[in-house]
């Protein structure tokens, strides 16, 4: 008979084995993903770590007073609970950059946008993508804007499906994931002082999973564009007519 104690103690290796098992799952996909749009495989480990950890780092960039800011309550949207957070300063909406959500994507952005012979389509996909999701985006008071996971990722596809059909995977990355920042929350930026949020986290809240998913349906893409043909897991896999020589 298995005493509480060892019980307790095997339910919190289970819980921690399974956590490790989603976390490395992440891992390996994200960093398939990755590979996949055209990041060297030097940056791999910093860009995956930023990814996943900093979803949980925001970084203040500016405060805007407000007349009234809601206390911390849950609040649903889009089947997503979200907790909102203490305020930090009185009357004070704090604006952040999250740095999984924002920073990284930008960063790896800018890269792509640098190294590639599709800058116009690019900058089209992301205007496309920006335009609806924008249309989806819901201003949710004390929290910020919030977007349907699935509408970023499945805008950029189709975009870069249309745009760059052996480029798309680069194209959509960079169409799907600028274009969610700037739709939803830049394009939104003059309603900060109605939601009454004390911290509004550009690239956070209801924008990282639409972001995040951008990057595994690129991988996807790659993967049909190139008839699911089996590439070396060391070896970037960018097309040279994607992306020119460094």
């Amino acid at each position: 008979m298995i005493s509480a104690p060892a019980s307790l103690l095997l339910l919190g290796l289970l819980i921690l084995a399974l956590a490790v098992l989603v976390f490395a799952i992440e891992w390996r996909l994200l960093g398939y993903a990755f590979r996949q749009i055209g990041v060297p495989p030097r940056y791999m480990f910093g860009v995956l770590f930023l990814s996943l950890v900093g979803a949980h780092v925001n970084l203040p960039v500016a405060a805007i007073p407000v007349e009234r800011l809601l206390p911390p309550q849950a609040v649903t949207v889009f089947g997503r609970t979200y907790l909102v957070p203490p305020a930090h300063v009185e009357d004070t909406t704090v604006v952040a950059l999250n740095v999984g959500g924002a920073l990284v994507p930008l960063m790896v952005s800018l890269y792509l946008f640098a190294r590639s012979r599709l800058r116009g389509r690019m900058l089209l996909g992301i205007a496309v993508v920006a335009v609806v999701i924008h249309r989806f985006a819901q201003i949710v008071p004390g929290v910020g804007i919030a977007v349907p996971m699935v509408v970023p990722p499945l805008a950029a596809a189709v975009v870069a499906m249309v745009l760059a059909f052996r480029g798309a995977p680069p194209v959509a990355y960079v169409a799907g994931s600028m274009g969610a920042l700037i739709g939803a929350d830049l394009a939104n930026l003059s309603h900060i002082e109605g939601l009454a949020a004390p911290v509004v986290s550009i690239g956070g809240a209801g924008t990282f999973d639409g972001v995040f998913l951008t990057g595994i349906i690129a991988a996807l893409l790659a993967i049909a564009v190139r008839g699911g043909r089996r590439q070396d897991p060391g070896k970037t896999s960018t097309p040279a007519s994607v992306v020119s020589p460094a």
